[in-house]
């Protein structure tokens, strides 16, 4: 029924990268936008990047047996998901952080009501050139130092004075990234407390582009990212003051490679929960989304896990 790991994550990150531009193309061309509302045979999903291609994965799944149920997939990030979801624009959200108070209490002024679910599990991973030759693991206090809002830091040998004389250039998720807030608030101890003077983006895909081109990178993402472009990039292990560990599906599983592991979501707007085909695709996302993130490089929570997210939303 599935296409090999390689073949599916690489579809969906090609189709992240197509929908980035037609955003970018309809912001810049004021094309007509819609009302907001989603019709009966579309359900709209927007938000996190890293959460994209598990819900990707599992939309393409659902169509070929529902092809007239209409899903479009967006990646503002989680950040800007959430600011459509909490107004009622958007059906399921896609978060790599869970909802903020804020958010939830704009979401309540609205009476736009949610169930929180728990998808699959991500370990953020820093990234280096492949070209990087002196680096294979960095101390969270070290990822403090470079990362932190007051930090200075631009070359290699003021992280470590072992390491070379090298330009440091930092990649990683804008502000809007749940990424972001959480690297930020796992390392630096606050969720805004990060230094602004890096290369930002919201599509991975472009951090990849950029740590892969540039000799003196550091960077960090969601696993998948990594996991799909190993042959370019080098992953950097991180003590948090038991050792050295890598992310790995198994590090990530057991919890060991800590602090950066965390659970992923998906955000249901209960007044889209009463149409049929939202009911059909949440199911379908319950019972096959655990194997579709692991094709896409990702942690499956366990079928239990699974079978008591559709008790919560009342689909079992």
């Amino acid at each position: 029924m599935f296409s090999t790991k390689n073949q599916r994550l690489s579809r969906v990150l090609i189709t992240a990268a197509m929908m980035a531009v037609l955003a970018l193309a309809v912001a810049c061309g004021g094309g007509e936008s819609s009302d907001g509302g989603s019709s009966s045979s579309e359900i709209v999903v927007d938000g996190s990047s890293t959460v994209f291609p598990i819900t990707q994965a599992v939309a393409e799944e659902f169509r070929r047996e529902n092809s007239s149920v209409q899903i479009p997939v967006g990646i503002s990030g989680t950040g800007g998901g959430f600011k459509r979801f909490v107004v009622g624009d958007t059906d399921i959200q896609n978060a790599s952080r869970e909802i903020k108070e804020s958010e939830a209490e704009e979401a309540a002024a609205n009476g736009v009501e949610f169930i929180e679910i728990s998808v699959a599990w991500d370990g953020l991973s820093v990234i280096a050139n492949k070209s990087n030759d002196f680096a294979d693991c960095l101390t969270t206090e070290e990822l403090k130092s470079i990362w932190d809002a007051d930090s200075e830091l631009n070359n290699w040998n003021q992280v470590r004075s072992s390491f070379p004389d090298k330009p440091l250039r930092l990649y990683g998720p804008d502000t809007d990234s749940g990424t972001f807030d959480y690297f930020t608030h796992a390392i630096n101890g606050e969720e805004d407390r990060s230094r602004s003077d890096y290369t930002a983006s919201a599509d991975d895909n472009t951090l990849v582009q950029g740590v892969a081109g540039d000799g003196g990178s550091l960077g960090y993402f969601g696993y998948a990212y990594f996991s799909e472009n190993a042959d370019k990039l080098k992953v950097l292990g991180v003590d948090s003051g038991s050792g050295c560990v890598s992310p790995s599906i198994q590090t990530i599983n057991d919890g060991s490679y800590s602090p950066l592991s965390r659970q992923l979501y998906i955000y249901v707007n209960k007044a889209s929960l009463e149409r049929q085909e939202v009911k059909d695709f949440i199911t379908f996302f319950m019972n096959e989304g655990g194997a579709l993130a692991e094709e896409v490089g990702y942690v499956a929570l366990s079928d239990a896990d699974y079978r008591a997210n559709l008790e919560l939303l009342g689909l079992n």
